[in-house]
Parts: structure tokens; C-alpha cells; sequence
């Protein structure tokens, strides 16, 4: 919740932010204060958020590395990666990493996750995107450059590309969660709220679907479902995040402008 609250509304924001702040707004969507000093001395801990003192107020600010995983977060969410056209390529990734070395390897797997690639088996990884410079900058930060390949190709033989496809993504559980998604947010679409209510709306939206980006790689429309409610989801989405946008962010200013 505290990296959904930083990554929507304080990303931008010039200055940390007063930890009396962070408890209203976080308190409006149901933390108690108790909750948020915790989790905030938590997440300062482990090199998230960055403390600093001011007589007897705390403040806490987002660290380089924080910044940098809610950027990346949301260049996910805002702008997804959109094959508009697929010339039938995909980009295969290949890696080699040692027993000793499992945490990174554990790492680059969660990161492959994050671009949307599917794994087709142990150690090959594959997506319709052209994800080599995303994969080399992973590689390089997690010191694996010299174990992992990148391989434009073809599929020419073995299964049907849909049952390849099927083996790298469940789709079909995506699509339901979809459908949940559209279900519940097109529910009172057009209601008016109160700032406070606009904000703990607007928060809940994001953080329910930032889900999405996480699962969904993504894939050209030649090569999805015929009934896929993903591109519903993410018209809806982008809509009700707009209307709820003025009054929000007016409601997250005054609240940190406060005292």
C-alpha cells in the first residue's frame, strides 16, 4: 500500500513527505496508525525509504532504488508494451546459472516475469517483445551477463503456437480476473465523491490492477483469445483513473500541506 500510495501520488513529489501525512492518508484507507509507523520503519530498514528529522516531525523519501522500481512500475502500468504489429518473431531467453549463485538466478526470474516473458522451460524463457536492451540491463545488474543469451527465431515445428502459448501463460485465469475487474469498477462508473472518496477510490483501482502488468504479457492480438477482455479492462481502467484524478490528487496535497 505504501509503494502504491509513493508510486501514484508522491513519485513527483519535490521533498519527503511528513510521517503525520503518510498516517491520515494511509489511515483513510484503513492502516492504523500503529500500522504505518511500523511499516514505514520497516521499509526504511530495508532500504526503501529514507528518514530525516525536522525538531520532533519524521519525514520519509523515496530511495534511488525505491524511485527507480516505482518508475519501472509505472512505465508497466501507464505504458505497456503494445505490439500494434507482430512479424511472427520471437525473442528467446537463455540462461546458465550455477547452484551458488540461486538468489540471482531466483532474481532474474522474477524479472523476466515483470517483462512478460514466459517460460517454456527450465532456462528458456521466451516473449513476442524485442526485449534486449530490458534483458542486458538485467542481466548487468545482477552480474549474470556472461550466462544469459538472447536469440531472435522462429517457431517452424513441434506443438501449435497455441499450445505453446498456453504452456508460458494461463490466459484464461487472466481473462477471468479481467472479467472480475470490469464487473466490480463498472459498478456506480459515473457516482460523484468527495475528495477523500476519490482518493481511497482511485488508490484501491490502481492498487487492485496494478496486478495486471505483473501477469499479462502483453501479447499482439493475433495471438490472444478472441473474447480477451484485457484491452476492456485497460480502456476502463485509464478512464476511471482520469475522472478521479482532479479531486484525488487535490485531497493528497492538502493532506500533506497540512501542519
Amino acid at each position: 500500500m505504501v509503494f502504491t500510495l509513493y508510486g501514484d501520488y508522491l513519485l513527483r513529489r519535490q521533498g519527503p513527505v511528513r510521517a503525520g501525512a503518510l498516517v491520515t492518508l494511509l489511515g483513510a484507507l484503513g492502516m492504523t496508525p500503529a500500522a504505518v509507523r511500523t511499516t514505514l520503519s520497516r521499509m526504511t530498514r530495508h532500504g526503501w525509504l529514507a528518514v530525516s528529522h525536522r525538531g520532533a516531525r519524521s519525514y520519509y523519501g523515496l530511495t534511488r532504488r525505491a524511485r527507480k522500481l516505482l518508475e519501472a512500475g509505472r512505465r508497466r502500468i501507464y505504458h505497456p508494451p503494445r505490439a500494434r504489429r507482430w512479424d511472427g518473431s520471437w525473442f528467446l531467453i537463455t540462461y546458465s546459472v550455477p547452484e551458488s549463485r540461486r538468489r540471482r538466478r531466483d532474481s532474474l526470474r522474477v524479472k523476466l516475469l515483470w517483462l512478460g516473458c514466459g517460460m517454456v522451460t527450465n532456462g528458456l524463457w521466451m516473449t513476442p517483445h524485442d526485449v534486449r536492451r530490458e534483458v542486458a540491463a538485467i542481466a548487468a545488474e545482477l552480474g549474470l551477463a556472461r550466462n544469459v543469451e538472447v536469440f531472435r527465431a522462429r517457431h517452424v515445428s513441434g506443438s501449435r503456437e497455441r499450445a505453446l502459448i498456453d504452456r508460458c501463460w494461463d490466459l484464461g485465469a487472466l481473462d477471468k480476473r479481467y472479467a472480475a475487474f470490469l464487473r466490480r469498477w463498472r459498478a456506480n462508473g459515473s457516482a460523484r465523491f468527495t475528495p477523500e472518496e476519490s482518493f481511497v477510490r482511485r488508490f484501491t483501482l490502481v492498487h487492485e490492477y496494478r496486478f495486471f502488468p505483473l501477469a499479462d504479457p502483453y501479447l499482439p492480438g493475433a495471438l490472444l483469445p478472441r473474447q480477451w477482455r484485457g484491452r476492456a479492462a485497460a480502456a476502463l481502467f485509464d478512464r476511471q483513473h482520469a475522472a478521479l484524478a482532479a479531486p484525488a490528487e487535490r485531497y493528497v496535497r492538502d493532506v500533506c500541506a497540512a501542519g
